[in-house]
């Protein structure tokens, strides 16, 4: 199935790795020229590398922190007017007390998971609703629907990003530009393995057995953790030319791991 967006400028931030590298992945499956933002030189080029060498698609790093103004000005500088904007980051830590989180870990949230994602969309969107074309997708979490005091950091700074753009959504639809936002819960991302890892190390554990675990405790109906790269395929789906008349929509993807009807 052509998707429509070959040829189309793809700025992914927090690309190096988990659902932001499977992302930039899809999308140059499907023609799309990608420019891919991280931290982390050494890991951004070989995830860079390597997507370009699986798709033959044009594949550009820029090693930059988008969460800081300069950091900003260098990934728009390299890719000005991107027709997508794949919005992700590392997630802040889990919280088990919320008596512990810090004002300054607040803060750091606040600046990553919130204002970055805004401040980005605020520079792009223009040239979209200009060129009558753009599709906008923030992978967040679960936990922006459903709160759990373990996710304090993400689920609330992210809740709020996914009210600022249903609401900016509304706005730019008759554009033909659409923002919608992915909800994540447990995936194997690089966060995860490094966090579970340690949880096994720590309790003469293997990796599988405290993921199984953790999916029993948490009553995930899959009992078990989802796939990144399948994360990066509904990407391409809220990206593609037939999503047109989807806006404004928040995907939970938890392997039943919530409850709601609707």
């Amino acid at each position: 199935m052509d998707i429509g967006i070959r040829g189309r400028k793809a700025l992914i931030n927090g690309g190096s790795a988990g659902m932001g590298r499977s992302a930039a992945l899809a999308l140059a499956r499907e023609g799309a020229d990608i420019f891919v933002t991280a931290r982390t030189e050494d890991r951004l080029v070989a995830a860079c590398e390597e997507i370009a060498r699986e798709t033959g698609a044009s594949v550009t790093p820029v090693c930059a922190d988008h969460s800081s103004d300069e950091g900003r000005q260098r990934i728009l500088e390299a890719c000005p007017a991107p027709d997508i904007l794949v919005g992700t980051c590392a997630p802040p830590p889990m919280t088990p007390d919320y008596r512990e989180v810090t004002d300054e870990q607040w803060r750091s949230a606040i600046d990553i998971s919130l204002l970055s994602p805004v401040r980005f969309m605020r520079e792009v969107l223009d040239g979209m609703v200009e060129r009558k074309w753009g599709r906008i997708v923030n992978i967040a979490t679960v936990a922006a629907k459903y709160p759990a005091e373990i996710r304090l950091l993400s689920g609330s700074t992210r809740a709020a990003l996914a009210n600022y753009t249903v609401a900016i959504s509304k706005v730019v639809a008759k554009h033909n530009v659409v923002i919608n936002n992915l909800l994540p819960g447990m995936h194997h991302s690089a966060f995860v393995e490094k966090q579970f890892g340690e949880r096994a190390a720590a309790a003469g554990k293997t990796y599988e057995e405290v993921v199984e675990d953790f999916a029993k405790d948490w009553r995930i109906a899959a009992e078990r953790f989802g796939d990144c790269d399948d994360v990066g395929a509904f990407v391409a789906m809220f990206c593609s030319e037939q999503a047109n008349y989807i806006t404004g929509q928040s995907l939970v993807i938890d392997g039943g791991a919530t409850t709601s009807v609707f």
